[in-house]
This record gives structure tokens, sequence and C-alpha cells, in this order.
């Protein structure tokens, strides 16, 4: 089944659509550069995204879903429970669970005290609160995880930037620029350290041939098992919201 990576786009529509008998929705995506129509699981929405180039139609979008409408509905049911940030709830940090407490007596927004997240201020801001506050220890703990480990082989990181990615927990540019998904500091620190070596190796080789694998297990030791943790657990990270 033809796949893309995950691109925003200004031109997409909903639709109601059901899928083996559940009620489900399709994001309808149009995308200049795509080349054939690619169907994919939105994990964090738990929707469907049809991707259509620029005369691709809805009818083949359609086709498309319906002969893989079991594994769709697979994915789908898979997915794990949606998480709200909120009062009470409890959301992982380095791993960890932290339950969310709405204290009107704190003051600094939201701040860690484990395994505790102590939020201050009006109730409606809560999870912004939160959600800023992990982005930015996202910031200081990937940033300086990648200085680190670029100066093992003689490499400097560009600016880094924290986003709110659906299909990649990390990237890395041409001129050294590397995103990170903020959700990843909800993941242990191992997993942590192999996704920050996966995209301070691209400093070095922007592929993915020996060279590369070999800088990267060269940088961590946990390649492997921080792999299988992101297949299995990282969809629960983006049902996170």
């Amino acid at each position: 089944m033809p796949l893309v990576p995950f691109s925003i786009t200004p031109v997409e529509e909903a639709e109601p659509v059901v899928v083996a008998g559940m009620q489900t929705t399709i994001i309808w995506r149009k995308n200049e550069r795509a080349r054939r129509v690619a169907l994919r699981i939105d994990p964090q929405a738990g929707r469907i995204v049809i991707t259509l180039p620029p005369r691709g139609s809805r009818q083949a979008g359609l086709a498309l879903l319906r002969g893989h409408e079991s594994w769709v509905a697979e994915r789908l049911a898979s997915l794990p429970p949606a998480l709200v940030i909120a009062d009470g709830n409890e959301i992982p940090v380095f791993g960890q669970p932290h339950r969310i407490v709405h204290d009107v007596r704190a003051r600094g927004g939201a701040v860690i005290e484990t395994p505790v997240i102590r939020v201050s201020g009006h109730p409606d801001f809560l999870a912004r609160r939160v959600r800023d506050m992990l982005r930015d220890l996202a910031f200081r703990e990937f940033s300086a995880m990648a200085r680190r480990m670029a100066a093992q082989f003689h490499a400097r990181p560009g600016e880094v930037r924290i986003k709110d990615t659906r299909t990649r927990w990390g990237s890395c540019t041409a001129d050294g620029t590397m995103m990170f998904s903020w959700r990843l500091i909800m993941a242990p620190r191992f997993v942590q350290h192999y996704v920050v070596a996966h995209e301070t190796a691209h400093l070095r080789h922007m592929n993915h041939g020996p060279d590369f694998w070999t800088l990267v297990e060269t940088l961590t030791p946990h390649r492997a098992e921080a792999a299988g943790w992101l297949r299995r657990e990282g969809p629960g990270l983006l049902r996170i919201s």
C-alpha cells in the first residue's frame, strides 16, 4: 500500500465514513507534490488521512480505502484511548507517570514535583501550561543532548526546534536544523537518547546507509530497544492532548 509522510497543507476537508461497521472520519488532503493517492492513519486524532495528488480523485481515494478496509479497521481499533491533559489525570514524563494537580495556591505555571505536575492559574489554561512546560523541558534536554553527541565527531547542530508532529519523532535538515516532537519528553530517557542520536548522526550522513547506522550505534547503545518501544508505546503518546 502506498504511504507518504504526513505534511500540513491548507487544502483539506473532513468527511464522515463507515469502515467495517465503525463510524470514523476521513481527512482529505490535496498535496501538490504527491504523485499518487496515499492512505494513512492519524494516530493522534484517530482518523483516516487520504492524500490526493493534484489530479487525484476522491473516487480513487475511496477505492484505496475499501481495498485496505480490514487493515484500516484493525489500526483504528488498536489505537490506545485518548488521554486529555486535565486535573487528576496522569501523563508520563521521562517514562514515569506524573499526576496533574491544579493548585490555586501555586505559582509559576506548571512545575514538575515528581511524581506530580503542579499547575497554577485559571483551570481553563491548565492544559496549555502543561504543554508549554513540557515543550520547554524538551528543548533544554534535547538541545543539550544533541550538542554533547555532535561534539563526539566534531560537529555542531544548528537550530533546535520543538514541534507537535504526528509521524516523526525527530528530523534533521541539510543545514543542521533539528526538530523533535515535544511528546518525546514523555518517553523514557533511553528512547530520547536514541532519537536524538539518530538525528545527530544526520549531521554527518544525510542518508540511512551503513555509515549512518554505524555512527548511530557509536552514539547510543539503545537503537533496538528504543525502536521497539516506539513501535509499541509511541501511539499512546500521540493520543495525549
